[in-house]
């Protein structure tokens, strides 16, 4: 069976690298970087491989531009790599004819999703992409989920390999599907069923307690014929959250949905109720879990040995609502005995700026491919890589 070659496992030197990475930063209102996690994570291949006379070409998206959107340049990513490498030149280049005629170090397509063979396939494309390069690196693993064209096409046409980064994001997540260790403990919060039942049916064979919160609760709570006032849920997948807790009851998992709740009339309220789940008033909304509910979580992450955690648990972008989310985070923290995974935009969204993030074991710099991972033990950026051309150099 094929395998990913890394580039730690093979010599690429003197070489032209195609390299895709996730530069797809959170970025303040006002179009500044808010956070560059995901620029710091992908140093130790760039690292790597510049020593050894490599020349980059690094490719990525940042937003979901449909054409051209100065906001949206990487303009601003460029200048932020430059200061965690002072000493390389660094140029954006606007279109792909542009790289043949650079001799930088490190040269950077300006967005890839300014290009609209990005997200329509195109083959194309891929070998015009390929054609700057001799060999291809993913080190996205954020977007390995997606089948864009810079993810899946370059590898048909070069020898194609695994970055440093893809690397530990993959054999961290192959200790959560190949060896757990017990008891284990999910907690998925976020807004929509409708994204993650496939991921809470294969969780619902994996762990011992499942935690469900953040919106995609309400859809639950809705099966129990409760009222749950104004919250949003998705009525058209009542039956389908009905089955899989039905079909859960006869596998292992315990699964704890919200027994209490604070609710408020709107999501910029500053007033707010504690109240159990059979007691919301019909014109209030649930925005984040209750004492009771966050007291039994925190007694499971005590004992849980290994957590795997993927969306706030309620509308944290109001302090007012971030209570559940913080108390989950502080609780994984002080477990130092659990091999503990973080991801997904929001989830580090609202942890970003803590105290103790050295404290989890890994912070997943993707939140769908980390979901994806888990419930297909695999994806499409990942199966690109093992169907390469060729690994000879």
């Amino acid at each position: 069976m094929k395998k990913v070659i890394f580039i730690d496992e093979t010599e690429i030197k003197n070489k032209r690298v195609l390299l895709r990475v996730d530069f797809n930063v959170s970025l303040n209102p006002n179009f500044t970087i808010a956070n560059d996690e995901r620029i710091r994570q992908t140093l130790p291949t760039i690292n790597y491989l510049l020593p050894k006379n490599n020349r980059l070409i690094l490719v990525s998206h940042l937003g979901r531009p449909k054409q051209y959107e100065e906001a949206l340049s990487l303009k601003i990513i460029v200048n932020q790599l430059k200061k965690y490498l002072p000493q390389t030149e660094i140029s954006l280049v606007k279109t792909i004819e542009e790289i043949h005629f650079k001799n930088e170090p490190i040269v950077v397509l300006e967005n890839i999703r300014f290009f609209p063979e990005e997200k329509n396939y195109s083959t194309l494309f891929a070998k015009k992409l390929a054609s700057v390069a001799d060999v291809y690196v993913n080190d996205a693993f954020g977007v390995c989920h997606r089948t864009d064209t810079s993810v899946i096409g370059p590898p048909l046409f070069l020898p194609a390999f695994g970055g440093l980064l893809l690397k530990k994001e993959v054999t961290m997540l192959d200790k959560v599907i190949k060896n757990p260790r017990r008891p284990m403990l999910a907690i998925i919060g976020g807004a929509k069923v409708s994204t993650k039942i496939g991921l809470l049916e294969k969780l619902s064979q994996l762990v011992d307690y499942l935690v469900i919160g953040g919106a995609m609760a309400n859809t639950f709570l809705a099966t129990k014929n409760l009222s749950i006032g104004k919250s949003v849920y998705e009525y058209d997948l009542i039956e389908m959250a009905h089955r899989f807790l039905s079909k859960a009851i006869t596998q292992k998992p315990y699964i704890l949905l919200p027994k209490d709740v604070l609710v408020a009339k709107t999501k910029e309220s500053k007033e707010t109720q504690t109240v159990k789940v059979d007691k919301i008033p019909p014109d209030h909304s649930i925005f984040d879990l209750g004492p009771e509910t966050l007291a039994e979580i925190g007694n499971i992450i005590a004992k849980a040995r290994m957590i795997v955690w993927n969306g706030p648990v309620g509308y944290f972008e109001n302090p007012v609502f971030r209570n559940g989310t913080d108390f989950i985070y502080y609780s994984i923290t002080q477990n130092q005995k659990a091999i503990s995974i973080v991801g997904g935009g929001d989830t580090l969204s609202a942890i970003s700026k803590k105290e103790y993030l050295n404290k989890i074991t890994h912070l997943s710099t993707g939140g769908g491919a980390m979901l994806e991972y888990i419930e297909k033990s695999t994806l499409p950026g990942i199966e690109a890589l093992k169907k390469s051309i060729n690994h000879s150099q």
